[in-house]
C-alpha cells in the first residue's frame, strides 16, 4: 500500500461535515433569521398601520392617554387629574 507524503496508515477516513449534528445546529439559527426575516417583510407589505388623519391630531383626547404616559415614563411624575366641574 503507498501512502502519500503526510498521510498516516492508522488513520480512518472521517465522515463528511453534512453528518454531524452540530454543524446543523450552527446552520439552524441564522437560517431561522433569514426565514423570520421573510415572514415579517410580508406581515409588514401586506397589513399597512392605519394613517392617523389630521382631525385626530386636533381633537387631542384620543391623544391624552399616551401622552401623559410618555410624560410620565419621561419624568416619573405622575399627572395631575384635573378637578371635576362644580367641586372646588
Amino acid at each position: 500500500m503507498r501512502l502519500a507524503l503526510g498521510q498516516d496508515a492508522n488513520k480512518t477516513p472521517q465522515d463528511p461535515w453534512w453528518k454531524f449534528g452540530h454543524v446543523w445546529l450552527v446552520i439552524a439559527g441564522p437560517a431561522l433569521v433569514v426565514v423570520a426575516s421573510f415572514i415579517t417583510l410580508y406581515l409588514a407589505i401586506t397589513r399597512p398601520d392605519p394613517v392617523v388623519s389630521s382631525g385626530q391630531y386636533r381633537q387631542g383626547a384620543s391623544l391624552a392617554p399616551a401622552v401623559q404616559a410618555r410624560n410620565h415614563a419621561a419624568t416619573g411624575v405622575l399627572p395631575s387629574t384635573p378637578a371635576a366641574p362644580g367641586k372646588p
